[in-house]
């Protein structure tokens, strides 16, 4: 218990630059009190005390302002960052290591009692501010949920879901980012720098310069070979001669000759 209790603590301090302490943890982060009175609550609805579980997660969304159904099924090291706002309803399931800000709705779009309604998310999925995902469908492990995206149909592994209604795009690598979990890098409400598009347009700006100068530099050394071997100024030209004179004269103006 103890050492998941370690664990809680420190993916906020591995995620969050603002965590400075332990002790900073343990009082301030009302998402890891709302893991913490989950966990209970979860127990007694599975263990014929519903009307307690549903109390025990009144209070805590009193106490914290998230609201988790105790039917709800949490992994480890799961991250509720900011998290005002936050629903999780009673079919969803949230796996290890995933990440949710605030605004956030794992809602369902059935009424149907004893049926999946409320989605599963995948292993390291984040989740970002405002976005809603309805229905009983998967978010694949290593997916990320763009902010304020309206998410209505499954989401395949290490893909992007973005707009409303949410459009996927693809993972670059075809692969979940949770592959090889030790180079992988937590990316905060899920951006990088392959998802700004100003990023990529200042990169392709800045290959495109590089091409640029790599072309230049092969034309300078064209033209110093073609002057080396070039005839002389000073030559009396005839004919096809004197017009290779008046082109060595070019050539030697150019490179400075």
């Amino acid at each position: 218990m103890f050492a998941r209790l370690r664990s809680d603590i420190q993916c906020i301090l591995d995620r969050d630059p603002a965590a400075r302490s332990t002790w900073e943890v343990v009082t301030c982060y009302p998402g890891l009190h709302a893991i913490w009175l989950h966990r209970p609550a979860h127990w007694c609805w599975h263990n014929g005390f519903k009307w307690l579980g549903r109390f025990i997660s009144h209070i805590a969304r009193w106490a914290t302002g998230i609201e988790i159904h105790p039917g709800a099924k949490i992994g480890e090291r799961v991250f509720f960052d900011h998290a005002m706002g936050v629903v999780v309803g009673e079919t969803a399931e949230i796996g290890d290591g995933c990440t949710i800000y605030q605004g956030v709705t794992l809602g369902g779009t059935s009424l149907y009692k004893g049926e999946k309604r409320h989605p599963t998310l995948g292993r390291d999925v984040v989740v970002s501010a405002g976005a809603k995902v309805l229905g009983g469908f998967v978010v694949g492990d290593g997916a990320k949920i763009g902010s304020n995206a309206v998410v209505i149909k499954p989401v395949p592994a290490g893909a992007t879901a973005v707009g409303i209604p949410a459009r996927i795009i693809p993972s670059k690598a075809g692969e979940s980012a949770d592959v090889t979990p030790q180079q992988k890098k937590f990316s905060a409400y899920g951006i990088t720098l392959e998802d700004d598009p100003l990023s990529q347009a200042m990169k392709g700006l800045i290959d495109s310069a590089s091409g640029q100068e790599h072309q230049i530099a092969l034309l300078w050394q064209a033209i110093e070979k073609l002057s080396a071997g070039a005839p002389q100024a000073d030559c009396v030209p005839a004919g096809a001669a004197r017009e290779e004179c008046f082109e060595a004269e070019k050539l030697n103006q150019l490179v400075g000759k």
